[in-house]
């Protein structure tokens, strides 16, 4: 079964996005990180991507996905209103828009990846629901060295949850931490009385 991995670029005070909505000071190193043995394990472990319209939306021509987009894999846009028009597709990757919830969304990616992972790309809103329905097994934190001071949070409001470390990656300048979401994590012992 895929393993759902989910997570987000932040900067060291836990924003997404700055308070203007820009990325760009998260992906500054973006040249580097492409080029990283980090990113070829990620690519290669990879079967199939989930990511929210808004995230979808983001690229200047949606057909770009199919020529330069680095997870060439099929991708599922959670969505309530798909575009018009489906953008192009090539033999390893391909768009679909699923309107029938974040679960139907993870269900049908896990079908696409096989034994490879699914891969959360992008969408607060997202992130959001897949932790609070419980589909998240790995979580993923790139921590790159700028403080925004205000903006979009990527840990806002969200269930607890217990984490076992599974590795520390340094890339450039960015810290790239991965986690195991531990599902039932042993009840402290009562006190004897």
């Amino acid at each position: 079964m895929a393993t759902v991995t989910a997570g987000a670029t932040v900067s060291l005070d836990g924003f997404v996005q700055d308070a203007t909505g820009s990325i760009a000071p998260l992906y500054a190193d973006f040249d580097e990180v492409v080029r990283s043995g980090h990113l070829r394990r990620i690519q290669e472990a990879t079967g199939a991507a989930i990511m929210g319209r808004r995230t979808f939306d983001m690229a200047d021509d949606p057909d770009d996905y199919a020529d330069h987009y680095e997870f060439q894999v099929p991708i599922f846009v959670v969505t309530h209103a798909p575009p018009p028009v489906e953008p192009k597709r090539n033999e390893r990757l391909s768009v679909t828009f699923v309107t029938d919830g974040v679960e139907a969304a993870v269900r049908r990616a896990a079908e696409a990846a096989g034994d490879r992972d699914v891969r959360f790309i992008g969408g607060a809103d997202l992130f959001h629901q897949l932790l609070a329905a419980g589909l998240v097994d790995e979580l993923t934190v790139e921590i790159v060295p700028v403080l925004f001071g205000s903006g979009v949070r990527l840990f806002e409001g969200d269930p607890p949850a217990t984490l076992e470390k599974v590795s520390v990656t340094e890339v450039g300048g960015r810290t790239c931490l991965r986690y195991r979401v531990v599902r039932n994590p042993e009840a402290p012992e009562e006190e004897s009385r």
